[in-house]
């Protein structure tokens, strides 16, 4: 078998006022950049959104989600907690512990961690 150079994947979240989405990412923790007035990134830990000003009709505007896999979603949480828009994780009925982050365009951050095991 070939060995395949790692893939990479880079969610795209349509929003409509640049500045504020890039001050929202930042507030999350993530180094925040621009590439133009309409496009710019939000990095933390080997993750990277791109972000997008959509226009109405533009197809892809959204709202967008994504998950992210974390070891501690309940220490993410408390991280998160004073920005709007986070909610507690909850124990869930197929083994993980997940919180969610709703952003002010309404794009989704699900975020989760295995269940501790239980004795």
């Amino acid at each position: 078998m070939h060995d395949h150079p790692q893939v990479r994947a880079s969610p795209i979240f349509p929003v409509t006022d640049l500045r504020r989405a890039l001050a929202h990412y930042a507030a999350l923790g993530c180094s925040v950049s621009t590439h133009d007035e309409g496009y710019g990134f939000a990095a933390r830990g080997g993750v990277e959104l791109h972000l997008v000003v959509v226009e109405d009709g533009d197809p892809r505007k959204g709202p967008a989600a994504a998950y992210l896999h974390v070891p501690d979603a309940d220490s993410l949480a408390a991280e998160w907690a004073h920005v709007p828009g986070t909610e507690a994780p909850m124990d869930t009925s197929y083994g993980l512990r997940e919180g969610r982050h709703v952003d002010p365009d309404g794009n989704l951050l699900r975020f989760g961690s295995p269940l501790a095991s239980r004795p």
